[in-house]
């Protein structure tokens, strides 16, 4: 089985061990990228897209240095797996975007975090750490325990400076001429999975195009933007069925059109 890579998006890892669980018996690999857990003390004038593409690079040519890997990238994420899976087609087996950001539309939230100062994302961000509870309430969903503190873990995941400089980094990458063409390419050379949480599929920006050349849609039901913490175990069920290597990918999988675009900051969606 190739090996699963799971790269979390602007805010928090992309790791619980029931996702992880669900995966298995596949080796399952959730790096901290650039400026995030282990490298959070990375400089935050290094953080950027391709800086990210090589981090990841380097991370596994010594975990995984031979043959292809799964990449599934969430929010933010999904820009780096993209990127990766461009610039290293032979070492990418499938890529699956859980709600990744295909245009500068879609990167809502980096858009507004990329124009403010570095102190007013401090303060943000210090406010969200000081209640989770609060802050799992904004994104529509429900604080539980175990939700709390699993989002308690996401804030402290990284340093402000990271998330300014992640979010500007978007910004300029998902608004750069040649983003939507790297995209064409992926899609034309690697088979491309798309899931959406139901609750927060209306504002995922999918071109239609994107749409129409994924090997696959699913969508997560109940579930908003954050199902990597909202609902880490049905989601680590929903890829395993994709991941399947037993399992032909299919072009008729969940296969619908775009619905009417809302914006997102409502219910089920949240900043990451």
């Amino acid at each position: 089985m190739f090996p699963v890579i799971l790269l979390h998006g602007l805010i928090g890892p992309f790791s619980d061990p029931g996702t992880v669980a669900q995966l298995r018996p596949a080796p399952v690999l959730c790096p901290d990228l650039l400026g995030y857990g282990a490298d959070a003390s990375a400089d935050p004038a290094e953080i950027g897209i391709e800086s990210q593409v090589d981090h990841l690079a380097a991370l596994l040519g010594r975990a995984v240095p031979d043959g292809p890997v799964h990449l599934v990238g969430h929010s933010v994420g999904g820009v780096i797996a993209a990127g990766f899976a461009h610039r290293f087609p032979d070492r990418t087996a499938t890529f699956v975007s859980v709600e990744g950001n295909f245009t500068l539309k879609d990167a809502f939230w980096s858009a507004q975090l990329a124009g403010k100062p570095p102190a007013e994302v401090e303060r943000l961000l210090r406010a969200d750490r000081a209640d989770p509870e609060r802050w799992l309430r904004d994104g529509g969903i429900e604080p539980t325990g175990e939700r709390v503190r699993a989002a308690a873990t996401a804030l402290a995941f990284q340093p402000a400076g990271t998330v300014r400089a992640m979010a500007r980094a978007v910004v300029a990458h998902t608004s750069g001429p040649g983003y939507e063409r790297s995209l064409r390419e992926v899609f034309a050379r690697t088979p491309v999975h798309l899931v959406a949480g139901a609750r927060s599929r209306a504002g995922w920006d999918v071109p239609r195009w994107a749409l129409a050349a994924a090997a696959g849609y699913a969508e997560l039901p109940g579930a908003g933007h954050m199902m990597t913490l909202e609902a880490p175990d049905a989601l680590g069920a929903l890829l395993a069925g994709l991941l399947d290597p037993a399992r032909e990918p299919t072009r008729d999988q969940r296969r619908e059109e775009p619905r009417e675009e809302q914006p997102r900051g409502g219910p089920g969606h949240r900043r990451p």
